[in-house]
């Protein structure tokens, strides 16, 4: 399902190519738990979803970044459940990515492992399929990808043109769109607006995405169009 890629990486680039120059998390939002309406264009909820990220530490083990990421939509006769779970280091390089989703009656369990060190990405379903793909050095998943895209706008940088694994390779570009004040809720959020192209073996489409000028660049909004309609994923305070 098309959305769900898009949202997954919005919700849904890195500066170089190795990994020793990549920059590291700013902790200051690595503990985070964000709310989302997935909308009609008529503001009718479809449903809704969950970001999550931490910055796991225990002793005498390096410290890593966690990152959940779930949507919970319908629409008559078709049921939408995803969970994405990613590992990654301190300088978003992925580790391991799952996902889990259930579309109608289409069914998906499978878990991707990042070789660091050969530059190479696993991936195992379910049912014992495997298969294995070269990947950039320091790799990112979908969800992996979106947190280092807020640290590297919290740090005035754009990321250029990049590929993203999610279960194959798939190629991202973003660029700047200005600035815009969005409702939240009761408040005015003044917000940078991105535009985001992702072509890959299962999507072609390019989105919008809305980040708040705060200092950790909350995901507020996403749009993005379908052969339906433009649906949307708005930030729920």
């Amino acid at each position: 399902m098309r959305f769900a890629l898009v949202v997954l990486i919005a919700a849904a680039g890195f500066a170089g190519d190795k990994a020793a120059t990549a920059p590291a998390a700013n902790a200051a939002f690595r503990d985070e738990s964000l709310h989302y309406n997935i909308n009609w264009p008529s503001e009718l909820s479809l449903g809704e979803s969950q970001l999550a990220a931490h910055l796991v530490t225990s002793s005498g083990e390096p410290a890593h970044l966690d990152f959940q990421f779930t949507v919970d939509a319908a629409v008559p006769g078709f049921q939408v459940h995803d969970e994405y779970h990613a590992l990654a280091s301190t300088e978003f390089c992925s580790a391991e990515f799952d996902k889990k989703y259930t579309h109608g009656q289409r069914k998906a369990d499978e878990k991707i492992t990042f070789d660091t060190h050969n530059n190479t990405a696993t991936r195992q379903t379910l049912k014992g399929g495997k298969s294995e793909i070269s990947t950039p050095a320091c790799a990112k998943d979908p969800l992996t990808y979106l947190e280092f895209l807020r640290h590297e706008l919290s740090e005035g940088r754009l990321p250029p043109p990049q590929s993203i694994i999610y279960g194959a390779v798939y190629q991202i570009r973003v660029e700047f769109a200005g600035t815009q004040a969005l409702r939240v809720g009761d408040k005015s959020v003044d917000t940078d607006h991105l535009t985001a192209t992702v072509k890959g073996p299962a999507a072609d489409v390019t989105f919008d995405l809305y980040f708040a000028r705060d200092s950790v660049r909350t995901p507020v909004l996403v749009k993005v169009p379908l052969s339906l309609a433009t649906f949307s994923m708005e930030l729920n305070r």
